[in-house]
């Protein structure tokens, strides 16, 4: 089991209040080597992201979430920290089940932000065009 499957697969917090999601992307600095995977759009990065790269993605999955998650709390974003974040996983509000695990076969994230260079991590289904656009979009080739 590689670094980065021990800390997907390990403990991770909940975050479940709106302004604790705030202040969790307070907490990330862009420029400290984040991996970005929108999980089974593309092969897993190689490289960190550039830290314009990383701004973008938290500002833009943070509009998504707050627009399409019609939830008075959040809880679909987990951290293995959550005043230090190395990994955050980030479900699609359009593809829940049971994201905290309850389940025997708990949904993929949407999304991974990793300090570690993600690996293992396979789609359980087909990605949405839409979604596969959205993420294209957003990074584009970097």
């Amino acid at each position: 089991m590689t670094e980065f499957q021990r800390l997907y697969t390990g403990r991770l917090w909940s975050v479940l209040a709106w302004d604790q999601l705030t202040a969790l992307w307070q907490r990330v600095d862009p420029a400290a080597g984040w991996y970005l995977l929108a999980v089974g759009v593309a092969p897993a990065p190689t490289h960190a992201a550039a830290p314009a790269s990383v701004s973008a993605c938290i500002e833009r999955i943070d509009a998504l979430l707050r627009a399409e998650h019609h939830e008075s709390y959040c809880g679909i974003v987990y951290a293995d920290d959550l005043e230090n974040p190395c990994l955050i996983k980030i479900y699609d509000p359009n593809k829940l089940g049971s994201s905290c695990g309850s389940s025997k076969n708990p949904p993929l994230p949407g999304w991974i932000m990793s300090r570690l260079p993600p690996d293992g991590i396979l789609a359980a289904g087909p990605v949405p065009e839409n979604r596969k656009r959205w993420w294209q979009g957003l990074l584009g080739d970097s």
